[in-house]
Order: structure tokens, then C-alpha cells, then sequence
């Protein structure tokens, strides 16, 4: 009871600077009251409560299993099956994540708004999918190029800065409509199921090789895998 306790009163810490600048904002600059204030406060205890819990899961579940499965690969020394693994792992989180899922949603309605593909709900939910798709199988090669990089003990920044050129490059390229669509999609892979994942495979992976370091090594599929989505769907938009 005690570590759950201290557990919220950590997540209400963490949110109370959310809280207080919509408070500063509404009570001063808008200089109105908060609308259903009883609501407001209810469903920001569940938002506490949730996040205590969220946090607490992470810590007795998904760390530890990414933990150990990219140390029992690590071992059993088969890098085909490990780069199975983590094409899986990482298409799996992000086909699931609630973020993408409304932003593809999100796009869809908008496309077919401005004219951009059939208004109807075939077409929306064919446009959908495809980004979806499209999103998480770049992230499945972000994670297969990250956990090659840390077998390999490539530096991470020639890879990072090399994919941000051609992010530019493609940029150029690609159709108006759908270059804000994959910066977003870069962004919406890191959230809740993919990060939690994707981090414990690489900090196990790189605790588990000799000579690699978890500090060094461990950290940076994130970035791959904000990265990917971005070219992937702009190549989306240009062949589509």
C-alpha cells in the first residue's frame, strides 16, 4: 500500500504542471471558470490513477519480458532470428498504437474532405489502413537497422544524420498532402506501447553482447523509428 501511495503521489507530480498551466491560462488570460469542474476533477483522478498503473505495468511486465527475450536471442546466437524478432516487435507495437490509429483516422477524414479520395467509408478506411501499414512496417526495418547497428557496433550518428537528409530530400518531392501527415507519423510511434518495448529490447540486447555498453549502445531505436515513417510515408504519398 505504501509503494502504490508514493506511486500516485509521483504521477500527480508529474501532471501537476499540465494542470497548473491550463489553470494560469483559463483563470487569467481567458479570465473564465472551468466548465463542469466536478468532471474535470474526476476524470483527472483517473487519469492519475492510470498512469500510476500504466507506469507500474511497464515495470513488472513489458521491461522485464523485452529484457529477457533480446537477452535469450543475444544467446542463442542466431542474429536472423533476432532480426525476425524485432521486424515483429516493432510492426506488432505500432500497428496497435492508439496514437497512429487516430491520426490515420484523422487523415483519412481530411483526404476525403478535400477531395484527395473518395468520400466514403471504403475509401476512408482503405487510406487509413494503408498509413497504418505503411507506419509500421517502417518501423519494423527501423528496429531490424537498430538491433543490427548494436550487433554491428555502428556509430548511431552517421545512420541518424543520413536518414534526416533524406527525409529532406524526399520532402522536395513528395505531394503537399501528405508531407505533414508523415512528420506527424514519425512522432505518433513513440507513445505508449512502442517506446516501453522497443527500449527494454535495446538496453537488454546491449547488456547482453560483450563489449557493448547499454548506455551507449542500448538507447537510440526510438529514433530510428521516429525516423523511418517519415520517408516511408512520403514514398506512400508519391507512389499513391
Amino acid at each position: 500500500m505504501k509503494a502504490l501511495i508514493t506511486a500516485v503521489l509521483s504521477s500527480a507530480r508529474d501532471l501537476l504542471p499540465i494542470v497548473l498551466v491550463i489553470a494560469f491560462f483559463q483563470a487569467v488570460v481567458l479570465q473564465q471558470p472551468l466548465p463542469n469542474i466536478i468532471s474535470i476533477l474526476t476524470g483527472l483522478l483517473f487519469v492519475v490513477i492510470g498512469l500510476t498503473l500504466f507506469i507500474r505495468g511497464l515495470e513488472i511486465g513489458l521491461f522485464p519480458v523485452g529484457e529477457s527475450m533480446a537477452n535469450a536471442f543475444a544467446q542463442k546466437g542466431s542474429l536472423t532470428w533476432l532480426l525476425i524478432f524485432a521486424f515483429c516487435l516493432g510492426f506488432g507495437t505500432t500497428i496497435a498504437e492508439p496514437a497512429l490509429i487516430a491520426v490515420a483516422a484523422e487523415a483519412a477524414n481530411v483526404a476525403a474532405g478535400g477531395g484527395v479520395i473518395s468520400n466514403s467509408d471504403a475509401a476512408r478506411s482503405q487510406y487509413a489502413d494503408g498509413l497504418r501499414l505503411t507506419v509500421a512496417f517502417s518501423v519494423g526495418i527501423a528496429i531490424v537497422i537498430g538491433v543490427f547497428r548494436i550487433v554491428k557496433g555502428w556509430p548511431i550518428q552517421y545512420l541518424i544524420i543520413g536518414g534526416y537528409i533524406t527525409v529532406i530530400v524526399i520532402t522536395v518531392f513528395a505531394p503537399d498532402e501528405i508531407i505533414g501527415i508523415a512528420y506527424d507519423s514519425g512522432g505518433v510511434t513513440t507513445s505508449t506501447i512502442t517506446v516501453p518495448l522497443v527500449t527494454a529490447l535495446g538496453v537488454g540486447l546491449a547488456s547482453s553482447i560483450k563489449g557493448r555498453n547499454p548506455m551507449i549502445d542500448g538507447f537510440g531505436l526510438i529514433a530510428f523509428a521516429s525516423l523511418t515513417p517519415m520517408i516511408f510515408v512520403m514514398l506512400y504519398g508519391i507512389l499513391l
